[in-house]
């Protein structure tokens, strides 16, 4: 029994020995743990703390508005008017016969150019020469029988009555005589002007009679654009000097036309008053009747600002527009001028550089900040 306590005495010795020697290590166990726990907690805290703070970042970029802004830039700014016209020719003359007779000699086709005095047609002139002949004759002898009274009336063979009746028969005769040369004239007829011949309405073998058509002959080296010009734009036309155009026939090439005539009074149903613009066509590329489209100038700003006609906004009974400085909008009460195609000039409110939302202006407020995805200096670039 004695034996068996000191064992165990022993035992419970062995035991208080590897406590002890094992609190160092227990301590240092301890205290490591005293310092991760904190530590890991404060890091998870941390972490939760960000991650609600991105989340909530996240949140207030996903709810602004994406808009796209335009910078203002001075460019030319023009009110314009395009309207249609028709071509006519400089001069449309149409030739006519002026006596009766048969055409023994056709001397023109059409498309055929010819000069002032160029014989056109020549009808038959034996009538007419036979009717000039007689009228020779009859004032040669009027003229020499006034020649012999006048001698014989100085001898007073004859009376003064008597010489009166031969004057007076010269002068008839000679009437005549200028008559029946200017019907033989007649029978060749010729161009009074210098054109194209466009119709020939004569074969040889037909038989004319006065005021029948023979040829009609345009001048096309230079033409007329007809344009009708509204009633309130008719001040603003008569300013004006030079006109551009465009004729579809001929590739909408552009030509540049002049001022020429507008008509003092206007067609009663349209309104409308006739302008005339003179284009050179040394060319001959463009033909009469021709559709031509002409732009009209109206007014300009060379150095002007405009914005897109539907970026302009109402508020408060005031039309303005968006503009956006550091991702904040603010509406801007402006004053509008003229239309320029798609855009609206505005001449006072706005300034150059200035970012104007042209995008997304519809669905913001002012004050709002919003996210503005892209800039641009032409509306083309919206689709870029």
């Amino acid at each position: 029994m004695e034996h068996l306590s000191n064992k165990e005495e022993t035992t419970e010795r062995s035991l208080l020995k590897i406590i002890w020697k094992s609190i160092p290590f227990l301590s240092v166990v301890l205290v490591c743990l005293l310092i991760i726990i904190p530590l890991y907690f404060l890091i998870e805290s941390k972490k939760e703390a960000l991650a609600k703070r991105q989340s909530s970042e996240k949140t207030i970029e996903k709810s602004l508005t994406n808009v796209v802004t335009m910078e203002l830039i001075p460019s030319m700014v023009m009110e314009k008017l395009s309207l249609p016209g028709v071509v006519k020719p400089w001069v449309s003359l149409e030739i006519v016969t002026e006596i009766t007779g048969k055409v023994i000699d056709k001397k023109v086709t059409e498309g055929r150019r010819v000069n002032k005095g160029d014989i056109l047609a020549v009808i038959d002139k034996s009538d007419y020469q036979n009717a000039y002949n007689a009228s020779l004759a009859s004032y040669d002898i009027a003229l020499s029988t006034q020649k012999r009274l006048k001698a014989l009336v100085k001898k007073k063979f004859v009376t003064q009555s008597q010489l009166d009746d031969t004057i007076a028969r010269v002068k008839t005769t000679k009437a005549d005589l200028a008559n029946t040369k200017l019907n033989l004239d007649r029978c060749t007829i010729r161009s009074p002007m210098k054109g194209i011949v466009d119709r020939v309405h004569i074969e040889n073998g037909k038989y004319l009679s006065p005021g029948d058509p023979v040829a009609q002959i345009i001048q096309i080296d230079r033409l007329k654009i007809e344009v009708g010009i509204p009633e309130s734009d008719v001040y603003a036309v008569r300013k004006l000097k030079t006109f551009d155009m465009t004729v579809d026939a001929v590739g909408s090439k552009t030509y540049t036309g002049e001022y020429h005539y507008l008509y003092k009074t206007s067609n009663s149903m349209a309104r409308l008053y006739n302008l005339e613009i003179k284009v050179d066509n040394t060319d001959g590329q463009i033909l009469p009747d021709m559709f031509a489209r002409v732009n009209i100038i109206k007014r300009e700003e060379p150095n002007g600002l405009a914005v897109p006609m539907y970026s302009l906004v109402t508020l408060n009974k005031k039309v303005g527009v968006y503009v956006e400085k550091e991702s904040i909008v603010h509406f801007r009460p402006i004053t509008t001028g003229f239309l320029d195609g798609w855009k609206t000039h505005v001449p006072d409110g706005l300034f150059p550089g200035e970012k104007v939302v042209v995008v997304g202006h519809r669905i913001i407020e002012d004050g709002e900040k919003v996210n503005v995805t892209k800039t641009i200096r032409d509306m083309e670039e919206i689709s870029q």
